[in-house]
């Protein structure tokens, strides 16, 4: 019997992984043009396929078009061989999606939640998980793995360093889930998350270098550099709601004083309104009614927002900035001001080809960004040659 080298494992792997990628982006293909597309020989193809058959990662069906001789077997990728969970904690909800392989959503858990406590926030996050686990369909592998996106710097072991806003420091999230669900977990910042999210399945589909705005309680960025996420050297990059916008300015949650976020946010918004007023969504309400106070409240967010976008579009030249998380609920009422003052202060070369939009996904964006990251990672591992 020949020995396989490591080398050629490699190789097959990385094959094998490449025949389920032109799969699941074709949906319907034939061996001998998954060989064209691939560059690949043909029997290597064929057994490649019939593994993946095995593994039920693909199915066949009938004859497709005939070019002339025998009509080929159409193969396809089977979205539901497993099923991923994604879980985006907010600071005041918590969000939690069964995806299929291809990111269709098929169930959804929400709550709202104030000023809870981390134990509180993880036996949320542990109850919802667990009723999506209850209620979802049977498959060949089960839950592939849960993402969990956090407002807050998370290093690349998947350790929440700090999240100012939620009050966390030094969080083993990803140990934690874990020993509770014996699957993969992933971790992720959830402005990087909800970048990847709008990049593959919203906003951002057709853009090489994005800029994806989280507004929510607090601010953070994702960054797209050519089709990759930026995470910069240990995973923090995108910190922008804590650039100082005025350096004797209003205290931050980080320590810091007159960051962005300080000015631009959720959090900031509702400090500026009545105190009887309890959320955004009141205010958009109100807003909705023609209440000229709540517009010129979202008026004075739209500016502020667009100080911030300006130097992000001066400094990385992208060519599309999305605005997501719940600020975008109010694009009705910021889009003009931000756009207003980005013409005014943005330099002019930098506005040129440059597209601003708002999340495609709404509130969806970071959770499907690391339902992604599980499903890629079941992908490069399911890829093994068995």
């Amino acid at each position: 019997m020949e020995t396989i080298t490591w080398n050629q494992q490699v190789v097959k792997k990385n094959n094998k992984a490449l025949v389920l990628q032109i799969i699941m982006e074709k949906d319907s293909i034939s061996r001998a043009d998954i060989a064209q597309v691939s560059g690949l020989h043909k029997a290597t193809v064929s057994s490649l396929v019939n593994e993946l058959l095995e593994e039920e990662l693909i199915f066949e069906s009938g004859p497709g078009e005939s070019s002339g001789g025998r009509r080929p077997v159409i193969l396809h990728f089977n979205k539901d061989a497993g099923y991923a969970i994604g879980v985006d904690i907010g600071v005041n909800y918590v969000l939690c999606i069964l995806t299929d392989l291809l990111g269709n959503i098929l169930i959804e858990k929400n709550q709202t939640v104030h000023q809870t406590p981390y134990t509180t926030t993880i036996s949320i996050v542990q109850q919802m998980i667990m009723s999506i686990m209850e209620e979802m369909p049977q498959s060949r592998y089960g839950v592939i793995g849960i993402g969990v996106g956090v407002p807050g710097m998370v290093n690349k072991e998947g350790t929440i360093i700090l999240a100012p806003n939620l009050g966390w420091k030094n969080v083993q999230l990803k140990e934690k889930l874990e020993a509770l669900f014996h699957v993969p977990v992933t971790v992720e910042n959830e402005a990087n998350a909800g970048a990847v999210g709008e990049q593959r399945f919203g906003a951002g589909q057709d853009y090489m270098d994005i800029i994806y705005i989280s507004a929510g309680i607090g601010i953070g960025a994702g960054i797209i550099v050519n089709k990759e996420l930026y995470q910069g050297k240990n995973g923090f990059s995108g910190e922008m709601g804590h650039m100082i916008i005025d350096m004797n300015g209003k205290r931050c949650n980080c320590g810091s004083r007159g960051c962005w976020e300080a000015y631009a946010s959720e959090h900031a918004l509702l400090e500026m309104a009545d105190p009887n007023i309890d959320s955004l969504e009141t205010l958009i309400e109100q807003a909705e009614k023609g209440d000229q106070i709540a517009q010129n409240l979202f008026k004075k967010i739209g500016n502020y927002l667009g100080y911030g976008i300006n130097n992000i579009i001066n400094t990385f030249n992208p060519d599309q900035v999305i605005i997501g998380n719940r600020l975008a609920l109010a694009k009705e009422w910021i889009e003009g001001p931000i756009q207003t003052t980005i013409e005014h202060h943005t330099l002019g070369y930098h506005q040129k080809e440059m597209d601003l939009e708002f999340s495609k996904l709404n509130k969806y964006s970071t959770a499907l960004g690391v339902s992604a990251f599980v499903v890629d990672r079941f992908i490069k591992e399911e890829a093994k040659p068995s």
